[in-house]
């Protein structure tokens, strides 16, 4: 694995004070009712696709994930001024504005979704490695799911075919201590979501996915397993959220002090603490790095603002891949 130098560092903390920006800018925009529909902010997280991306190979690896889907996409390589034209429904965005907040999409960066069923996109992880086994690629999916979802019947179903069949996918609960609303704690009667994957003898752990390079370690490691054909791992990322599931959560399953508490563990400050402490850069240096970001989603903001609705009459042109689909034309008139 490439080794966590000052580059690596100032890389990640210009990425990660930029889509924390971004997410914040979301909300402004969600509540000027220029975003419509849900929106899943990531704000707490921003470690995990830093770490995962550090350790994958972006040239042929690929990623799927749940509706918590801005930063995912943009740590594989999606511009992030598309993306911003997605959330607001502007024909630029990475769908056709067609998506939204929770169906960012990307073939170019092989970044699969953004799906808005809830472990929806778990049997899909594992599909998408088949292929790439069946196909000799060298290649390995990340497939990205929340706590809530770790309680689908699909992902024990997924789990025994991804070991029976060695399928080259790394499985990730972003567990963030919550599932909407509802604590792990009370989902279940063990909190260590990472030992479900022993009733499938799948390699499993947790790790701290506040810090980036824990997060890059575990990965790698679970990356090169995958890629030398010995199948799947399971790894639990134990994060946190600072804001609310989506931005219709008033949040009364927890208190201002217990995210305040979490705060202190702040995926940003910890990056910035590092590089202060190895002399990587000054503060002044770092709030250069902060005002690039901040001008940046004001760029996003701008292309999204420019940027056009799409056609109304291309409503059917992604519904059906066959032109002369039975009914279309009645739907029509």
């Amino acid at each position: 694995m490439k080794e966590f130098s000052k580059e690596v560092y100032l890389k990640w903390y210009e990425d990660m004070t930029m889509w924390r920006r971004f997410e914040d800018k979301c909300r402004s925009l969600y509540l000027k009712q220029k975003i419509r529909g849900f929106l899943h902010l990531y704000n707490g997280q921003e470690a995990i696709p830093a770490g995962f991306t550090h350790a994958m190979d972006l040239t042929k690896d690929s990623m799927i994930t749940a509706y918590r889907c801005h930063i995912h996409p943009m740590a594989m390589g999606v511009d992030p001024k598309r993306i911003m034209a997605e959330l607001c429904g502007k024909a630029t965005g990475t769908s056709g504005g067609m998506g939204g907040s929770m169906h960012i999409f990307s073939k170019e960066h092989r970044f699969y979704g953004g799906h808005g069923i809830v472990g929806g996109q778990i049997p899909l992880g594992a599909g998408i490695a088949f292929a790439d086994k069946y196909f000799d690629r060298k290649a390995v999916n990340i497939c990205f799911f929340g706590d809530g979802a770790a309680r689908q019947g699909s992902l024990h179903e997924t789990f025994n075919m991804a070991m029976n069949w060695k399928l080259p996918v790394v499985f990730v609960v972003e567990n963030n201590q919550y599932a909407m609303g509802t604590s792990v704690k009370r989902t279940a009667n063990h909190e260590d979501i990472y030992k479900l994957g022993l009733g499938y003898e799948m390699p499993c752990l947790a790790v701290d996915a506040m810090d980036p390079e824990k997060v890059a370690e575990a990965a790698y490691e679970a990356i090169e397993r995958a890629r030398r054909g010995d199948g799947p791992t399971f790894i639990e990322a134990r994060t946190y959220r600072y804001r609310g599931h989506s931005m219709s959560d008033a949040e009364p399953y927890r208190s201002k002090e217990e995210v305040a508490i979490h705060k202190n563990d702040d995926p940003m400050e910890l990056v910035k603490h590092r590089i202060l402490q190895n002399g990587w850069a000054t503060e002044e240096e770092l709030e250069t790095i902060d005002n690039k970001s901040r001008d940046f989603v004001d760029e996003c903001i701008e292309f999204m603002e420019n940027s056009p609705y799409p056609d109304p009459d291309k409503v059917y042109e992604y519904v059906y891949a066959q032109e002369d689909y039975p009914f279309l034309d009645k739907l029509e008139n």
